[in-house]
């Protein structure tokens, strides 16, 4: 799978997860939190259903390190099975 799939896939999850992003242009260099204007319940949901989704569990410590799109791909890449 490639980036650019990876990409498409996991903003189809963010506005089927955060409706009201419906719209919003996410880019890799978006901001998470702040840009998105995603509560921290919806990130863990988005979090858990990129790891159903992809088949990848990203340590919890890891999560708050994500500040980017472009940074939750990165860890779906280096942790998929």
């Amino acid at each position: 799978m490639t980036r650019q799939e990876i990409l498409e896939r996991t903003k189809k999850i963010i506005y089927d997860t955060v409706p009201e992003l419906e719209g919003v242009e996410l880019k890799e260099d978006t901001v998470v939190n702040t840009d998105m204007g995603m509560d921290s319940m919806n990130f863990i949901l988005v979090i858990c259903k990129l790891e159903a989704e992809f088949d990848v569990r990203i340590p919890n410590r890891q999560w708050n390190k994500l500040s980017t799109l472009g940074e939750v791909i990165d860890a779906i890449e280096k942790y998929k099975k």
